[in-house]
């Protein structure tokens, strides 16, 4: 088969698409033929040795998949050949080969049925995202349930994979969403998406901008995936009891954090990790967010298809900041 090989740690630009052998499904597992595979920041940050998994080499980068199940292993009876499934979240693309090839071994518990009326890149390129999403929403409770409608949600870079997975289960949840996009045009459909505010994080004065739009109410939960600087801002417009969930970093570090900004109004900040969701608890989730989406007639939004001798191509996208998730056609 064919598989883009990562074989240093020196970014994706230094991929190469080679042919290797066959992977074969072992205990209960499953063997895919790749259709579409979707690309995640968390997939850049590994090949450049800043995520937490250290994979021998070579690697083959991919966390979000769907194929055709076209083998299993021993003691797999929830899919047989010929289902057509995507990924959840588990060790593909991380410790084991992911979905950037044509054929992907996976487990099978942590396979999932398209959703009805679905496309197959829609289902390759929503569990991460939505995952990730789904427990930045619902972390700070316990056990871990929705915030209550009412709740003022903030979401940075909000016309990604998360940020958009975000607004989607933030309004399913009947949450007053306000987001932030430097783009005019992304910022434009956010709103058509269901966003009840827009604000360009770059405007003069925006925490002022914010909370004078909110008035009286401050943030109650925010989620943010860009980090840097902006982080300080968004500390400063929470309200009493406020929540940071943290994903991304795309900003690069905080500077200067004053621990003190999380005095007198009890903030708190916590990261979001989907590694922590074992496969049972994935599924359910997947089950929770695939109801919710069906509920609100909306299904996974998708920037561009690229061809599998794109990936390179498809890389360099996903680091412009594209509106909604970039995609890979692995096979026909």
């Amino acid at each position: 088969m064919r598989a883009w090989l990562m074989r240093s740690y020196e970014g994706t630009e230094k991929l190469e698409l080679t042919e290797v052998p066959d992977p074969q499904p072992g205990q209960g597992e499953a063997l895919l033929r790749t259709r579409f595979a979707a690309l995640n920041p968390a997939d850049a940050f590994l090949a450049r040795a800043m995520y937490p998994a250290n994979p021998p080499l070579p690697h083959v980068l991919g966390r979000d998949g769907v194929g055709e199940v076209v083998a299993i292993g021993p003691g797999v009876d929830s899919v047989r050949p010929g289902d057509i499934v995507g990924v959840l979240r588990c060790d593909v693309g991380v410790a084991t080969w992911g979905t950037l090839a044509e054929k992907t071994v996976a487990p099978a518990a942590s396979l999932a049925r398209v959703p009805e009326g679905w496309a197959l890149e829609e289902m390759a390129g929503a569990p991460l995202a939505f995952l990730t999403a789904w427990q930045a929403l619902t972390q700070w409770s316990d056990p871990a349930a929705p915030p209550p409608a009412g709740t003022v949600l903030l979401i940075t870079g909000a016309s990604g994979g998360v940020g958009i997975a975000a607004l989607f289960l933030g309004k399913s949840m009947g949450l007053t969403v306000a987001v932030l996009s430097r783009s005019k045009e992304k910022g434009a459909r956010l709103k058509e998406m269901g966003a009840d505010l827009v604000f360009d994080p770059a405007m003069p004065e925006l925490r002022k901008a914010v909370l004078t739009a909110l008035s009286p109410k401050r943030i109650d939960l925010a989620v943010d995936n860009i980090g840097g600087s902006l982080f300080n801002e968004v500390i400063a417009m929470l309200g009493y009891a406020g929540r940071v969930s943290v994903v991304g970093r795309s900003a690069g570090p905080v500077p200067e954090f004053n621990t003190a900004s999380l005095f007198f109004r009890r903030n708190r900040v916590g990261g979001v990790a989907v590694s922590d969701f074992s496969p049972a608890a994935a599924q359910a989730a997947w089950k929770e967010i695939v109801s919710r989406l069906k509920a609100m007639g909306k299904r996974p939004v998708i920037d561009h298809v690229f061809s599998f001798a794109e990936v390179k191509q498809a890389f360099a996208r996903l680091a412009q900041g594209p509106l909604g998730k970039v995609v890979v056609q692995v096979g026909s």
